[in-house]
């Protein structure tokens, strides 16, 4: 029974902070769109990239193309 004591106030102490931490939450926007971002992913608009595109250029042939050739 004398356990109680000690329980009691840490269970208050804990549902003070547990209700702290989500005022903090709402406040900070942390729920304000919770569908947005599942949306989002949905609909990808992006172009896709091509790796093999003639105007990529490789660094290491501009390295090359600035230095004299054989004679």
């Amino acid at each position: 029974m004398e356990v109680l004591y000690l329980l009691v106030p840490l269970a208050l102490a804990l549902i003070i902070l547990i209700v702290v931490i989500l005022i903090w939450a709402v406040r900070s926007g942390q729920y304000d769109d919770l569908e947005g971002p599942a949306h989002r992913i949905l609909m990808d608009d992006d172009a896709p990239h091509d790796c093999a595109s003639p105007t990529a250029s490789d660094p290491k042939d501009e390295e090359n193309s600035n230095q004299p050739g054989p004679p």
